[in-house]
């Protein structure tokens, strides 16, 4: 019988430690069918996605999964990631922290058939305001 991962409990512990010290807990996560994440910031399969308790909601830090809700753009969503999946955690103001090498599961990557496809109760991102201009009338 194989022995359990440690993974989960090597996360959970960055996790703490990021937080007991004051840092800002990120992680680097390979996007896979499993995963739900707005798909708009995924980039090059992959996305970082920041797990503080300031930016999460609901934060469950399981043995499969990592679960939480998120604000993006000010609309909230519910992400969840697979352990299987991330690719590593670090603290955003000193980088440390621990990579792991991507599980079997995390290596199908997102393609046309698998692809995350952001809430349909979403609005499509507006593109940015042009830059008013003023003219001189005389």
């Amino acid at each position: 019988m194989p022995l359990p991962t440690t993974k989960p409990y090597l996360v959970r512990a960055i996790h703490e430690w990021c937080c007991d010290n004051g840092f800002t807990p990120y992680i680097a996560v390979k996007v896979g069918p499993r995963t739900h994440v707005p798909i708009e910031f995924v980039k090059d399969g992959q996305i970082v996605l920041n797990i503080s308790a300031a930016a999460t909601n609901r934060l469950v830090i399981g043995n499969d999964l990592i679960e939480f809700q998120a604000r993006f753009g000010g609309v909230a969503r519910e992400l969840s990631v697979p352990l299987a999946s991330v690719l590593a955690i670090y603290a955003r103001e000193n980088g440390g922290g621990m990579a792991f090498e991507a599980d079997d599961e995390a290596e199908e990557s997102v393609g046309t058939d698998t692809v995350v496809l952001p809430d349909a109760s979403d609005p499509e991102p507006e593109p940015p305001p042009t830059r008013p201009r003023l003219q001189r009338v005389k």
